[in-house]
């Protein structure tokens, strides 16, 4: 069974109707969310802030934080961060675990700062869900003159045979497409130059926790309870079967994608 009513098709991958829901799945793992995603590489971070890093203070806004996976790592550079987040659940999370940090409600397209408000923007895993339209002016009027906007991306390191298998064996009906990713950013009269750069990392796993890991992905959360139950038990079989991850902690290869644009100064 699909999960959708007799006679009804499914929406394609990339619907407008599927891409509202997977934007919408996390709150309800919000936790899960927080225990299970892996965080982000100080060099990334790094990379990203490198054209305002001589700014002190560093005013960093983390746009779309979740529950502040990323609002972490710029906490440990130094940056004086204020996160928006547009998911009750997820920002009440964000609260509880990194209580020091100014968390707002709000969305890339309505961000609550004002005027030149920060001298970056970073936004983790979560670019592909704006409205690029609407976001990109209103990002670059939250940006000081000069400020910078980075998104970063946590992709499988799949160039690993054992992890290029994985993501054959958790596809869903809903899986991965190309809307959703580093590619879909184009140069834009705010930001007309785009920098990328990746970065090696890993996730210390077990075959259990990356099952719980694959469980918090949108293209996971929205599927029925049968589809979502095969597929988990489907990616736990594979997982012990693999020498590289059948017995306790392994490193889960990863790669983060990093791309960064300087604001286009206002006239």
């Amino acid at each position: 069974m699909s999960g959708y009513g007799e006679g009804m098709a499914p929406p394609s991958e990339s619907s407008p109707e599927l891409v509202a829901r997977r934007a919408a799945s996390f709150g309800a793992e919000a936790a899960a969310y927080a225990a299970e995603r892996p965080d982000y590489p100080e060099t990334a971070i790094r990379w990203a802030l490198e054209p305002v890093r001589m700014r002190t203070p560093l005013r960093v806004l983390d746009l779309a934080a979740g529950t502040g996976k990323l609002t972490q790592g710029l906490v440990r550079a130094g940056a004086e961060v204020v996160a928006v987040e547009p998911d009750e659940a997820m920002l009440a999370e964000l609260r509880r675990l990194l209580p020091g940090v100014p968390a707002l409600a709000g969305t890339a397209e309505s961000i609550p700062l004002g005027d030149g408000a920060v001298d970056a923007i970073l936004v983790g895993q979560a670019m592909h869900w704006f409205d690029l339209d609407r976001a990109m002016p209103e990002i670059s009027r939250v940006l000081a003159p000069g400020g910078v906007l980075a998104g970063l991306w946590n992709t499988d390191d799949d160039r690993v045979p054992w992890v290029d298998g994985l993501k054959e064996v958790a596809r869903s009906s809903v899986s991965y497409t190309r809307w959703e990713g580093h590619a879909r950013l184009r140069p834009t009269p705010h930001f007309p130059e785009l920098e990328e750069k990746s970065f090696p990392h890993a996730q210390r796993r077990t075959a259990e926790s990356l099952v719980a890991t694959l469980a918090t992905h949108s293209h996971v959360l929205v599927l029925p309870d049968d589809e979502r139950e095969k597929l988990m038990g489907r990616v736990l079989a594979y997982l012990r079967a693999n020498p590289a991850t059948t017995d306790g902690e392994f490193d889960m290869p990863l790669v983060t994608v990093t791309v960064r644009a300087v604001a286009q100064n206002r006239l």
